[in-house]
């Protein structure tokens, strides 16, 4: 089947946001470990030689947070609408894709909202399933969002 590809009317790619850059990890990963390790030195000499282990213990643990952090990081999803396709793309930490398709003129946007913290929830929703969109987004970035992909598929519905 031959398609013709259409250029999309609104694309996004949605990314978790991290508070603290690779920098700022290796700036405050060095600092607490140049203070392990004055602890380290003065436990060593004190007598207290199996405290050390702990230190180490903590160091790894700490590293090993960020690392898992930053992998679950990598995470994004890309959001493209044509006038034909609503196409929705979920990219894990590893790297494997998953990908849903709708035609926009079926497609709905459902918006869950809690009074105290804003919008719990979006989803796309079709006659053929639905989509959790955006799940990793703060409140303000899932507000931002919801406003232009649901202005963008109202458009795209009225011009239709």
């Amino acid at each position: 089947m031959n398609e013709t590809i259409e250029p999309p009317v609104f694309t996004a790619e949605l990314t978790p946001h991290r508070s603290l850059g690779r920098t700022g990890v290796r700036i405050m990963v060095g600092l607490t470990l140049s203070f392990a390790l004055f602890n380290v030195l003065f436990f060593l000499v004190s007598g207290a030689w199996p405290i050390a282990f702990f230190f180490g213990l903590d160091i790894a643990l700490l590293y090993g947070a960020f690392y898992l952090n930053y992998r679950s990081g990598r995470i994004r999803e890309e959001i493209a609408m044509s006038r034909t396709l609503l196409q929705i793309r979920k990219f894990s930490p590893a790297g494997k894709m998953k990908e849903w398709r709708y035609n926009p003129f079926w497609t709905r946007f459902d918006v869950t909202r809690h009074d105290e913290y804003g919008i719990t929830a979006m989803k796309v929703v079709s006659r053929n399933g639905r989509t959790d969109v955006g799940t990793f987004l703060n409140p303000d970035d899932r507000e931002s969002f919801a406003k232009a992909f649901g202005g963008a598929l109202a458009t795209l519905k009225r011009r239709l």
